[in-house]
């Protein structure tokens, strides 16, 4: 009974754990990056957006109907534009619409899904973090990708470390070959399998 009762208290404070971290998660929204997104939204995309009132619900409000954003991500793109048709609209469904145009032509141009907001996140102001973490990782990308779209300052963003990741791919490809080489050379033999998964074990 003892041991249950130990399980049962460590599973109290997880629960409040998750929460305070839940909280944290919707309290981390950044006033400067705010900044200075508008700011390079602003020199993306001209006058023709606007700027937004100081503050989360100013830049919700600028955001909300998805044009901004689909203005931001045909702005990227050297070639064809991937957001067709962009309208403004007070219709709810129109908008959310709109962002989910902007979101599926993030995606296309790179950033990842754990990078990517939900629509209800921005439309219904649920995490305006995420919001900013996806204009983030977009701006990094741009940065990242050089293609001469990019309008902004270069230190607003930090730039994605592609050259590494090649550098280290390419030693990776090396150590690769040579592991193989060793399991085809293990498995040839009569070693039973348990041999086989032990020795890699032993180099790790």
């Amino acid at each position: 009974m003892a041991t249950k009762g130990v399980g049962m208290a460590n599973k109290g404070p997880s629960y409040g754990m998750s929460r305070q971290v839940q909280d944290k998660i919707d309290s981390k929204y950044d006033p400067e990056l705010e900044q200075i997104l508008v700011e390079w939204i602003s020199r993306q995309c001209g006058s023709g957006v606007g700027r937004p009132e100081a503050g989360k619900m100013g830049f919700q409000a600028w955001l909300k109907d998805g044009c901004v954003l689909s203005e931001l991500i045909n702005s990227l793109f050297p070639g064809d534009k991937p957001v067709k048709k962009i309208a403004s609209s007070s219709m709810a469904f129109k908008q959310m619409e709109q962002i989910s145009q902007f979101l599926n032509a993030a995606e296309k141009y790179g950033v990842t899904k754990t990078d990517m907001f939900q629509t209800v996140d921005l439309w219904e102001g649920k995490d305006l973090a995420a919001v900013q973490r996806t204009l983030s990782a977009l701006g990094s990308l741009a940065i990242t990708k050089e293609e001469g779209t990019y309008h902004g300052d270069p230190n607003w963003f930090f730039k994605k470390a592609q050259e590494n990741k090649r550098e280290f791919s390419d030693d990776q490809l090396k150590a690769g070959k040579n592991v193989i080489g060793l399991q085809m050379g293990s498995n040839k033999g009569a070693s039973q399998e348990g041999m086989s998964y032990g020795r890699p074990r032993q180099i790790l």
